[in-house]
């Protein structure tokens, strides 16, 4: 709708003391501003009234496998739940891939992610496939969604780009394609000497057809693998830094303090992002290990400390690798929080940024995203207080809203409880300061369409 306006008041920005008022035209900011309960304005075409709610920039997912979703159990299980089994039946199952096959399936779990309020998705494909279905159809499904989902596709080489036939011929097939981000994995490669060679052939094609790099990168528990070391060599010698993600990097987690020490500085020095799937990684790793058993997961505390760029990423959904997930950033966050260790109220707040700022920072993408004129109008409204409440209790976000349209609403549902004789609403608030003055009520009103969620 051409001129289409939209207007929220008395919203709860993270950090920021008083509420907000935001207004929105032809899907961007046109302004944020202090609330004025006073102020009278024309009626906008859809206004909603927050009321004390949580207002976010949309959740980011950096890292999730939409090719291989929903695909759990076929042909068969994952017996002993490890990463290198899941490998084997992905294998199994990537002969009957079809377009439809992967467009019914990679779009229903985009449709859990926006109603959990995930606008932007970088979604890893195989391209060990000659036939490269599986990318043609992301590539389709990425122009299909653009208007709700910004979808990034990395060209991922599962197999391997030498040690599987024609493996590097592949990549850069499915770069001109049309993959966003080229994708290695390093440690899978036959030999060391191949994982480095690996990433280099990476890198080259990401420089000679600007796109970025995300490469599965050390995932394993195996404490000489160190191929983080080598990509963000190649990230601080060619000037890359922030245009490189290594992802996973779980055998930090078994690296001797003195390397570990050496490793921080390195990737401090080269501006690269890294991403932990704190979910699957729990659940893959450590499955060589009698006890103690490792956490599996990289050390997320210790590189934010170092000041490295760190995001959370959901993975796998009901794949052959994790046979559960809602692909839910908050569930994310909240793993993160236990998995991680974070559990300071500081350290709290900065998962939440994991799955938010820090992601869209792995993205690259700069001015699209964030609350501020000028930019699209794409965000969360969670019936919450403050992002430490919003992970808590993992509440579901009241509306979603994408380039300045609601595209996602749900009502608050607080249980009734029959309790001592007396009936009780239990809704996991510790008191209505933690809540949020009266965002129960909030209500969202429409003039001409523009929130329709159809």
């Amino acid at each position: 709708m051409t001129g289409a306006t939209l207007r929220v008041r008395a919203a709860r920005l993270p950090g920021r003391p008083d509420l907000v008022d935001l207004e929105v035209r032809d899907g961007r900011f046109t302004s944020v501003a202090t609330h004025d309960p006073g102020t009278t304005a024309a009626p906008a075409d859809v206004e909603i009234d927050a009321a004390g709610a949580l207002l976010s920039p949309p959740f980011v997912e950096p890292h999730i496998h939409l090719d291989a979703t929903l695909t759990a159990g076929e042909p068969r299980w994952n017996g002993s739940g490890t990463l290198w089994e899941g490998i084997a039946v992905w294998s199994e199952r990537k002969p009957d891939v079809t377009r439809d096959d992967v467009l019914d399936r990679a779009e229903q779990v985009l449709r859990w992610q926006a109603a959990h309020g995930v606008l932007h998705v970088r979604s890893h494909c195989d391209v060990t496939d000659p036939r490269l279905v599986a990318l043609d159809a992301l590539v389709e499904l990425r122009d299909r969604v653009r208007d709700v989902i910004g979808l990034q596709i990395v060209a991922f080489p599962q197999e391997g780009i030498l040690s599987f036939p024609d493996g590097e011929k592949l990549l850069e097939e499915a770069v001109r394609r049309g993959a966003d981000v080229v994708g290695a994995i390093p440690h899978f490669e036959d030999t060391r000497e191949d994982g480095v060679r690996s990433i280099e052939v990476a890198v080259d094609l990401a420089e000679r057809y600007d796109r970025l790099v995300d490469a599965h990168c050390d995932e394993i528990d195996d404490e000489h693998s160190r191929f983080v070391e080598v990509l963000a060599t190649q990230a601080l010698r060619r000037g890359m830094g922030e245009r490189v993600t290594a992802s996973h990097t779980t055998a930090m987690g078994s690296y001797g303090g003195a390397y570990a020490y050496k490793l921080e500085r390195l990737l401090s020095r080269s501006g690269i992002n890294l991403v932990s799937n704190p979910l699957v990684n729990l659940a893959l790793q450590g499955r060589f290990d009698s006890y103690p058993k490792r956490r599996g997961l990289t050390r997320v505390k210790e590189m934010l400390a170092a000041g490295v760029n760190v995001a959370f990423g959901s993975d796998d959904v009901m794949d052959p690798w994790f046979p559960l997930g809602t692909a839910n950033p908050l569930l994310l966050a909240h793993t993160g929080v236990v998995a991680a260790q974070m559990t300071g109220q500081a350290e709290i707040a900065e998962t939440f940024a994991m799955v938010t700022e820090r992601a869209a920072r792995v993205l690259a993408l700069g001015q699209g995203y964030g609350i501020e004129a000028g930019r699209p109008a794409s965000f969360v409204v969670l019936p919450a207080s403050s992002p430490m409440d919003a992970i808590r209790r993992q509440v579901r976000p009241r509306w979603v809203v994408a380039h300045g349209r609601v595209v996602a609403s749900a009502e608050p549902a607080p249980a009734r409880l029959r309790w001592l004789g007396t009936e009780v609403d239990v809704d996991f608030v510790r008191s209505r300061d933690e809540a949020g003055t009266g965002w129960r009520a909030a209500t969202i009103s429409t003039d001409g369409g523009a929130g329709s969620t159809d």
